[in-house]
């Protein structure tokens, strides 16, 4: 089993304090999107191996594998597989389920350090036996568009939530990318059918990467009673950016008792692309906690997933120095612990207790 590091030791590599660290090792650290398993599917990079150097010195990818999830005491991750738009319905659906199965046995290959979780139940298992909770997600809700009744086909319980569309549109709804094709003509009849399926599996929907139209379309179509998500994503409050939620999206999330997660790349936070600090990713936690109250922020790094993070966040290693800023900011022990993972365990418990 792979242990955490030293508090006291980790401070010092880091530069921070050691309250901080400790701070963090106390609490439940999730991360709700973690795009690692792409790379492998691209060009083997091996995500059961510790990469001390990463590739292209921690631009767009080297930013977590499990080895190092588990050093930097990450206490759970939804772990994501993103569909390829090139592929035909059907073999869209028929890779997704093959990868499904090869990242269940990536798990399986480190079983005294991960546990693949379905529930709250299935996570407090996880911790309580020292491991890891690895949730797994969908990114690109096309994987599902062959066919109404695709999400059946899923093996039950094992996807946590669904992007319902990633950085192309298609027959589900529209992307917030300035490439798409057309203008923003939300979800459609089809994309509200998903919505009302997902929700029917208690499966969370996602609305990361959405267009603002198919995002209030799909919140129209949702059960109310369940708690929406954006795993990954940046304010429009700190820097306007099509990529960003603005305040009244924010307060909808909110208002369903979903959560928020702020994700790493420069681009979407603002500043320097390649100098950006993670004093940039706490400006978009505060703006949420601003807007919509302390219950509702999270982590969503979207780290692998091609971005250009923090020049002092460029890997999982990094985590704590966000929880040194949040204290120097005056942030509540309790409420740093609820960002960095209660939060997203409050709504994972009225999804899937």
């Amino acid at each position: 089993m792979i242990v955490p590091r030293e508090a006291g030791d980790w401070a010092r590599e880091l530069g921070i304090s050691r309250e901080a660290v400790e701070l963090y090792l106390a609490s439940e650290v999730i991360d709700l999107h973690l795009d690692t398993f792409i790379w492998q599917r691209v060009f083997g990079y091996d995500p059961l191996v510790r990469h001390a150097r990463p590739p292209l010195g921690g631009w767009f990818l080297g930013h977590a594998d499990l080895p190092r999830a588990r050093e930097a005491a990450l206490a759970g991750a939804t772990w994501v597989i993103t569909t390829n738009p090139l592929r035909d319905p059907e073999d869209r659906l028929r890779a997704l389920l093959d990868n499904l199965t090869r990242m269940a046995g990536l798990f399986a290959r480190m079983p005294e350090d991960y546990a693949l979780c379905r529930t709250l139940s299935d996570y407090r298992a996880a911790r309580a036996s020292g491991r890891h909770a690895a949730f797994l997600g969908i990114q690109g809700g096309n994987a599902l568009d062959v066919a109404p009744d695709a999400i059946e086909r899923l093996p039950e319980g094992v996807v946590l939530r669904v992007t319902l569309v990633h950085l192309s549109s298609s027959r589900i709804g529209y992307t917030s990318s300035p490439l798409r094709l057309g203008p923003d003509r939300g979800i459609g009849a089809f994309g509200r059918e998903l919505v009302e399926r997902l929700d029917a599996a208690r499966i969370f929907v996602d609305l990361a990467h959405i267009g603002p139209i198919g995002f209030w379309e799909a919140v129209e179509a949702h059960d109310p009673s369940l708690p929406l998500i954006v795993t990954h994503t940046g304010v429009s409050g700190v820097h306007r950016h099509w990529r960003n939620l603005d305040n009244a999206q924010i307060r909808a999330v909110a208002a369903s008792g979903g959560v928020i997660g702020i994700l790493f790349h420069n681009a979407f936070l603002g500043g320097s692309l390649f100098g950006g600090k993670a004093e940039r990713v706490v400006d978009h936690i505060a703006h949420v906690v601003r807007v919509a109250g302390e219950d509702y922020a999270a982590l969503g790094s979207d780290f692998d997933g091609a971005i250009v993070p923090p020049v002092d966040l460029r890997s999982v290693l990094e985590l704590p120095r966000l929880v040194e800023i949040m204290l120097q900011r005056g942030f509540s022990p309790e409420r740093i612990q609820k960002i960095l993972g209660g939060n997203f365990l409050r709504a994972l418990g009225a999804l899937r207790g």
